[in-house]
Order: C-alpha cells, then sequence, then structure tokens
C-alpha cells in the first residue's frame, strides 16, 4: 500500500486528488496539508511514501517544505504538482530534492503512474522535458565562486569511465534504449549502471542525477 499527504491550499484540488488515490486499491492518503509547515509537520507523524506536493502555499511554500523534508532524511519522496510544466519554480523544486513534478492538469491516469513511479523509486519527469526544464532555468544554478573542485566533483572521483560516461549522457537527456543502442550496451546493463551512479553520488534518482551532471559541468545548456 502507498501512502500519500496531499499538500496544497486550494480545497478543491485536495478533495479531487484524495478522490482519485482512494479510488485505487493500492494507495491510501494520510493526511492533508495547506501549507509547507504542515506538510513537514505531517510527514514527521505519518512517513508517508510520497508528498503531492503544490509550490504555490501560503507561508512556507512548497520548494522550501520540500527542502527541509528532503534535508531531514525522511525516506518520503517528493511529487511536485504546478500549473505550468516550465514554471520556473519547478525546477527550484528539483533542485530541493523532489523526485519529478507534474502539471495539475495531467490526466489521472499520469497521476496514478508518477505517485507509483516515484513510490517506487524513479523519476516522473521524462528526460526530454528534464533537459528542456533544465536548459530553460540553468540561470538559477549558484555561482561556483572561486575555482577548485566542489563536493559534487569529489562525488564524481568515485565513477569508473564507462559510469562518468552515461552521468554525462542522461544529463543530455538521452532515454536507456538510447544509452543501449549508442554505446552497444545491454538496456539491463545500462540499469545497473545507473543504479551504481546513483549509489556513488548520492542522488536520489534519475532528476537529480541530471542535477549532478549540470552542477558538475558534464553537461552545459544547449
Amino acid at each position: 500500500m502507498t501512502t500519500v499527504l496531499i499538500a496544497d491550499d486550494q480545497p478543491m484540488q485536495r478533495f479531487g486528488f484524495r478522490m482519485l488515490l482512494e479510488s485505487q486499491d493500492d494507495m491510501t492518503v494520510v493526511g492533508e496539508a495547506s501549507n509547507g509547515t504542515e506538510a513537514i509537520r505531517l510527514v514527521d507523524r505519518h512517513h508517508p511514501d510520497v508528498v503531492l506536493m503544490d509550490i504555490r502555499m501560503p507561508g512556507l511554500d512548497g520548494i522550501e517544505a520540500t527542502r527541509r523534508i528532503v534535508a531531514a532524511g525522511a525516506r518520503t519522496r517528493i511529487l511536485i504538482v504546478t500549473t505550468f510544466d516550465l514554471d520556473e519554480y519547478a525546477y527550484d523544486g528539483l533542485r530541493a530534492g523532489a523526485s519529478g513534478f507534474l502539471v495539475k492538469d495531467a490526466q489521472p491516469e499520469e497521476l496514478l503512474a508518477g505517485v507509483r513511479a516515484v513510490a517506487s523509486g524513479d523519476a516522473v519527469v521524462a528526460p526530454s522535458l528534464t533537459r528542456r526544464l533544465l536548459d530553460a532555468y540553468i540561470h538559477h544554478l549558484p555561482e561556483s565562486g572561486a575555482p577548485g573542485p566542489s563536493p559534487e566533483d569529489a562525488r564524481l572521483g568515485a565513477l569508473t569511465d564507462r559510469e562518468r560516461e552515461i552521468l554525462t549522457v542522461i544529463g543530455q537527456g538521452w532515454t536507456n534504449a538510447e544509452i543501449a543502442e549508442r554505446l552497444h550496451l545491454a538496456e539491463s546493463t545500462v540499469k545497473t549502471h545507473i543504479g551504481r551512479i546513483l549509489a556513488k553520488t548520492g542522488a536520489r534518482d534519475r532528476v537529480q542525477a541530471v542535477i549532478l551532471a549540470y552542477d558538475t559541468q558534464l553537461v552545459t545548456p544547449a
């Protein structure tokens, strides 16, 4: 059973999400929050598998709530729901540690598939859409400051040459099938490499791996 917390300041939106989620045999809603502060408190109480997190909420917004939940080491994964697929705040949310995002007008089956994917440790955002989002909002990356290795650069040191190559093309938006075809690997081997990359770098999922590729300049904006 996948447990879900809904964080949205619109009661009708929360009601719609609850009705949809609880129509599924494998999902249950453990709570509702109308702002980020409530979301953090309810995550600490219920430890849900997934939070459907709105971005714009009164008081503490969804981005800061995501950042604090992730920083606390919670196993809960965050799925951001936003009005526009290229909302600049969605990018900030991904950098804060969210595992993906969906638009609020997504089809019901898309939302349900997204919740299941995030709960299983996968990322919701399609590789091509991830690339488009990051390219559009790459100016939000912090300045690197003085020359020298960053913590992210140090994490790259644990990767093999092949793993670094695969992390680079993940950042370029390649799917697993494209990686397998172009690098002449079995798709199962690609998945194994990606799992090792996530483990070695501490990235939570594919979205965070893409961000790491940008942060360490393995990939630069198109």
